[in-house]
């Protein structure tokens, strides 16, 4: 049974979506104004292993994530390049599916732009101004904070404790200050502007998920994710603006993962440590290693990324792919063996309640290594059998459906040069010369090549 931390009620709850089978779903998604960098993937990847999750549990996902493709930042952005807001974000909206393709991280079914929404967004702050929550101030609409009892809910937030400053135009800020929040922005030189019923002007930052994800998901859904940083004031004031709007509870599970730090320091261009995926991939690290290392920290607990802990992430991955190479490509006699079926009964087990308690990938990745030192333990002693071969090949092929970052049916025949330096190795061998013999054996390994000398003779896989 899958529990979550819910940060609504602050605990962990046993999940029960409002129809039975079916989870919807919504993950902020990126502002284009910039490439993504690692800590976005972070959030992105925790969201993908919570709807693979779902998935691998039998629950149907219906999944929205926004793209803002208009806010106080891509407005900087396209002013600073000079361009039109839609050519300056095109080329990150863009470069956002080919990074998520990237990490394999799993489309939503809907990618609602912003700018495409603005007739839902006008509909729900005229809603808001007839039922007395909003105010109109010089072209401008903002929320009344002090008509929404309930605000600070989600954030723990106690209005009384705070200082007042008035209104804010800004998409964000901080907790030592609050504002009442505005909805639609007045018409300003040399920004985009829409005219609508509400005048000339642009939404505010806050109303654009509102908007999008009743439309796609109706005025109360399953589960809304995103980073801590998230919690306020975007999530506070989607809440007020939403139930005030509706009358109806708006999220039912509000779930938010952690910060992502860079050895040790918060992430900064200023400081050197800041890296977009793509940083990443021209340091010719493998992108299954990044998913990796994002994906292993629980969720909740901030991610220290360090590049030992990178290659570490790629030591793990290639052990896990070398099992399940010899796996593939060894010969076994038939039959089937109950040691290891009871193995992998226990593993799958382990596996499942990890990811059923508020999604312990650790505890789920622990009982993969384990299982996978003891099938070798027992592939010594000639105890594991074809049909043991095949169910534990069907068994992680299931759970890659929510890990993503592993490779099957990899045996690739190697070209007449590097078969040829084989045969001369185990002529050296043959002869003795294990001078040469090593020396080709290292050469084959620069080459992604790895020998192993068996009873049977020269055994040979590749890595990356």
């Amino acid at each position: 049974m899958l529990r979550f931390y819910n940060t609504l009620k602050g605990e962990i709850e046993t999940f029960k979506p409002i129809e039975p089978g079916v989870v919807k779903l919504y993950t902020c998604g990126p502002t284009v104004y910039d490439y993504a960098h690692i800590g976005n993937f972070r959030a992105y990847i925790f969201e993908d292993l919570l709807k693979r999750t779902l998935k691998y549990f039998g629950y149907r996902v219906i999944h929205v994530m926004n793209i803002t493709d208009v806010d106080d930042k891509t407005i900087a952005g396209s002013k600073r390049e000079y361009k039109s807001l839609n050519e300056f974000t095109e080329k990150y909206i863009k470069a956002f599916f080919e990074d998520i393709k990237t990490l394999n991280i799993e489309k939503a079914d809907y990618y609602p732009r912003a700018t495409e929404h603005i007739d839902e967004m006008v509909k729900i702050i005229k809603g808001l101004l007839e039922k007395g929550h909003a105010y109109e101030k010089d072209g401008s609409i903002y929320f009344k904070i002090s008509s929404f009892p309930n605000y600070g809910r989600l954030s723990k937030i106690k209005i009384e404790d705070l200082k007042s400053t008035g209104r804010v135009d800004t998409d964000e800020y901080t907790k030592e200050n609050i504002h009442d929040f505005v909805l639609w922005k007045a018409k300003k030189e040399g920004e985009p502007f829409w005219e609508t019923e509400l005048g000339p002007g642009r939404p505010g930052w806050h109303i654009e998920c509102s908007a999008m994800s009743m439309k796609y998901l109706g005025e109360t859904f399953d589960i809304h994710c995103g980073g801590v940083d998230n919690i306020f004031p975007h999530h506070e004031n989607e809440i007020a603006q939403s139930e005030a709007y509706t009358g109806k509870k708006f999220v039912n599970y509000w779930l938010h993962c952690h910060h992502l730090i860079v050895n040790g320091e918060k992430m900064s261009k200023s400081k050197g440590n800041f890296y977009t995926l793509r940083d990443l991939l021209a340091k010719n690290y493998n992108p299954k290693a990044i998913r990796f290392l994002l994906m292993s920290t629980h969720y909740r607990k901030v991610l220290d990324f360090t590049f030992e802990g990178l290659k570490q992430a790629n030591s793990a991955i290639q052990r896990i792919q070398n099992f399940i190479y010899e796996l593939e490509n060894e010969d076994f006699h038939e039959g089937e063996s109950k040691e290891v079926k009871e193995i992998l009964i226990e593993t799958s087990k382990q596996f499942d309640e990890g990811l059923e308690d508020d999604l312990n990938i650790s505890v789920s990745l622990t009982a993969l290594f384990s299982m996978i030192k003891k099938i070798n333990i027992l592939r010594n002693k000639k105890k594991v059998f074809k049909k043991d071969v095949e169910n534990i090949l069907k068994w992680l092929k299931k759970i890659n459906t929510v890990l993503g970052f592993l490779e099957f049916e990899v045996k690739k025949e190697l070209p007449p040069d590097i078969l040829a330096k084989i045969k001369e190795r185990e002529k050296a061998r043959r002869e003795k010369n294990y001078a040469l013999a090593d020396k080709i054996r290292e050469e084959l390994f620069k080459k992604g090549i790895i020998l192993e000398d068996t009873k049977e003779g020269t055994r040979w896989k590749i890595i990356k």
